[in-house]
């Protein structure tokens, strides 16, 4: 039976009954942020009626792990070796035990190849039970080519950013939890460069994702159980030069003057120097000049 590769389409339905339609190892990227079963009764006072349309936030931690994992590990199959899939999710608590991502993560089929912290900035929840959550994650997820588990390196203008994104969520936007542009525009540039790519998102909300993957003119699938939400990401995408000035502010952060290959082929600068004033006096210039 012929499977899919719908490009440059949104689906709507249940991302895992969609993804099994799909064909073997055609995806270059993924990038979501799935619904995170925090619990629609138990939401914090300034967290007013947030609520995914046609999506219940409300089911036991057990289902929705297994989901989680099922969905993951047929995101893997339509994968290509050597491909990733950033994974946006938050640690949680029910009755003060904490629920961590790497909980499902680790039974699936992917590699961790690194968990990058996103600052949002502000907290949905100001009572005093802890510390403000103003953290999410990111899950670097990621297909190895055989044994080789380390993976393609970075180029160093993409590196250069670290593994703390601070930025706050979408503002203005009529989904419960959006991400802003410049964190998938992040991802999209980084991982791809200057390549062009099929981007998928199989949650997909309020079309982020795909807004950034056509920006950055590469080819996007999206999936969404809510005919309300494909509507509006369809509008958003055909409407998609309006967000450009975003994406072109967070390309601008991409740039390195010299690349750790060209310092050390010039013998400056590599992290080995044994002179620690040297060492300084050297730092200071090369962060004076990102």
């Amino acid at each position: 039976m012929n499977k899919m590769k719908p490009i440059d389409k949104i689906l709507q339905g249940d991302a895992l009954k969609i993804l099994k339609k799909f064909d073997d190892e055609f995806i270059d990227l993924g990038i979501t942020s799935p619904p995170y079963n925090k619990g629609e009764k138990h939401k914090g006072w300034l967290v007013k009626n947030v609520k995914y349309d046609k999506v219940n936030d409300n089911v036991s931690e057990e289902i929705y792990q297994d989901e989680q994992i099922k969905v993951l590990n047929e995101i893997y199959r339509i994968t290509k070796t050597g491909g990733s899939f950033f994974y946006n999710h938050k640690t949680r608590w029910n009755k003060g035990v904490m629920i961590h991502p790497m909980e499902w993560l680790l039974k699936t089929k992917w590699i961790i190849r690194q968990e990058i912290i996103w600052d949002r900035i502000i907290a949905a929840n100001i009572r005093g039970w802890r510390f403000w959550q103003i953290d999410e994650r990111i899950y670097w997820l990621y297909k190895p080519l055989g044994n080789k588990k380390i993976g393609k390196e970075l180029n160093s203008k993409h590196a250069l950013l670290t593994s703390i994104w601070r930025f706050p969520p979408e503002r203005k936007n009529g989904h419960p939890a959006p991400f802003p542009l410049v964190l998938p525009a992040r991802i999209i540039y980084s991982i791809l460069d200057d390549k062009k790519g099929v981007v998928l998102d199989p949650y997909v909300g309020s079309g982020t994702t795909l807004v950034a993957a056509k920006l950055l003119d590469s080819k996007y699938i999206g999936i969404d159980i809510s005919e309300e939400y494909v509507k509006g990401s369809m509008k958003r995408i055909a409407n998609c030069e309006t967000e450009r000035e975003i994406l072109n502010k967070e390309l601008e952060k991409h740039v390195v003057e010299k690349t750790f290959s060209k310092r050390k082929e010039l013998k400056e600068f590599t992290g080995k120097y044994k002179n620690s004033e040297k060492f300084l006096s050297t730092l200071k210039l090369n962060f004076q000049s990102i």
